[in-house]
């Protein structure tokens, strides 16, 4: 029987440690698409890592990132940049590549 609970175990560690790292490629996503849309609505050095941070926050909101995706439309709208919804999923799709880069490189 230990066979079998040490290669449980080893199952749960490694999807513990998938999960842990999908948070973190998430979260750092978050960051960076925040940096991107600051640098679109020309904040302030300081504003944009307040504001990365608060797009990081949003995704709290609820599963999925629909609740990112409408804290990004609704301020860049409301900052009077042009965009659209295919715009902001691209740049989702863009900094999720950087951050998983950015994180595995880490390791």
């Amino acid at each position: 029987m230990t066979t079998f609970d040490d290669r449980d175990r080893g199952f749960e560690n490694q999807y513990a440690r998938d999960e842990d790292m999908a948070f973190r490629v998430t979260a750092r996503r978050n960051k960076l698409v925040g940096q991107w849309a600051a640098a679109l609505m020309k904040l302030t050095p300081e504003e944009t890592d307040a504001y990365a941070k608060s797009v990081v926050q949003a995704d709290f909101e609820e599963a999925g990132d629909e609740d990112v995706m409408r804290k990004l439309l609704g301020d860049l709208t409301a900052a009077g940049v042009a965009t659209d919804e295919t715009q902001v999923r691209q740049a989702l799709a863009q900094q999720m590549i950087e951050a998983r880069r950015q994180l595995l490189k880490a390791e």
